[in-house]
């Protein structure tokens, strides 16, 4: 999945868009990982998906949404990869 989305973030660099846009991946205090990109110029311009989460116990949850042109998810530790695949999952959808 790191893999994917480094290739998918080359493939957004154009000159401009990295200038203003970009990719953010930070952990959370509860813990977790915080996650946000940019989707002005990419295909998902302007899509909207409504907040999703799963959330099983206190160590076993994720939550997403697509809205102001931004991808923003987050979960447990051990979902950065999850993450990765639910946003590779929606992009490819389009």
């Amino acid at each position: 999945m790191i893999n994917w989305l480094q290739d998918w973030y080359k493939n957004q660099c154009n000159d401009e868009w990295e200038h203003d846009y970009g990719i953010t991946i930070g952990t959370l205090d509860n813990p977790g990982w915080d996650v946000k990109i940019d989707l002005i110029g990419t295909s998902l311009e302007g899509f909207e998906i409504p907040i999703t989460t799963n959330e099983i116990s206190d160590d076993d949850w994720i939550t997403y949404r697509i809205e102001n042109n931004t991808f923003i998810a987050a979960g447990d530790p051990g979902k950065l990869e999850k993450i990765i695949l639910i946003f590779k999952q929606l992009f490819e959808a389009i």
